[in-house]
């Protein structure tokens, strides 16, 4: 998997991970899949994703791991009873969508693998566009 348990040591303590993933590993997998699609929705116009997501230790991006568990830690929050600990997992999420939007924007740039095309060369999803200014001939 790409997130294990260390990762989320930087987000969460140990026991207050078992009683958000309800111990159970069924719900955590399913939470970190779903992070992981929710983040790739993003960042797959341009970046390689599958690249992103199969690399392991140090090589991964740091701040993907990091948004990978708060997302997944939302989604599993959002299943417990009465929401327990949901307000510093909502913040922790909005806050994760906000940079992914930036880096899906372009105002963000992450150090993360791009999208090749047969030769090698970067494939850009996005096109920019534009006409002359209207001229008007009045005399």
């Amino acid at each position: 998997m790409f997130i294990t348990d260390e990762d989320y040591k930087v987000v969460i303590g140990e026991n207050a991970l078992k009683v958000v993933s309800q111990v159970s590993t069924e719900n955590r997998t399913n939470a970190e899949m779903e992070a992981q699609e929710e983040i790739a929705g993003y960042l797959r116009p341009k970046y390689d994703c599958t690249a992103i997501f199969s690399a392991e230790g140090g090589v991964r991006n740091k701040l993907v791991v990091m948004y990978c568990c708060d997302i997944a830690l939302y989604h599993m929050a959002a299943s417990l009873p009465q929401k327990m600990g949901m307000e510093i997992r909502k913040e922790r999420y909005e806050r994760a969508i906000k940079w992914l939007e930036g880096v899906q924007s372009g105002k963000i740039i992450p150090d993360l693998p791009v999208v090749l095309d047969e030769e090698g060369q970067p494939v850009n999803g996005t096109f920019i566009y534009g006409c002359q200014k209207k001229q008007r001939y009045n005399w």
